[in-house]
């Protein structure tokens, strides 16, 4: 069973124990999130009614922030002496898939684990 989980204007596949980086998550870690779907896939079963992945939820656990590669841009201007430099580097959280399912499924989940 996995999900297609949309986060942070991504979309991302999503099983349970996955880590995934995602765009930076208000949180800290350790505290619970919860994902929308955007398609559930269950053996033959696929789901994509709006309606019916109302019921469903995708938990997952933050487990720290990450960051992306350096990202290196130089300005420059022929025959004028105008040079720049200026780097950056995206920041991302790390999270943890902990449960798919319905909302009563994903709480029987939580309590195995």
């Amino acid at each position: 069973m996995y999900a297609i989980v949309r986060c942070g204007g991504n979309q991302n596949r999503a099983s349970v124990d996955d880590i995934l980086t995602v765009d930076k998550l208000a949180g800290d870690v350790g505290s619970t999130v919860t994902l929308p779907a955007v398609l559930i896939v269950d053996g033959e079963k696929v789901i994509t009614d709006s309606t019916e992945l109302g019921g469903y939820e995708i938990t997952a656990e933050i487990l720290g922030p990450a960051s992306g590669p350096k990202i290196n841009m130089i300005h420059y201007k022929n025959k004028t002496g105008y040079r720049r430099r200026q780097g950056h580097r995206q920041k991302y959280t790390q999270v943890k898939i902990t449960g798919i399912g319905t909302g009563k499924a994903s709480a029987s989940q939580k309590k195995k684990a």
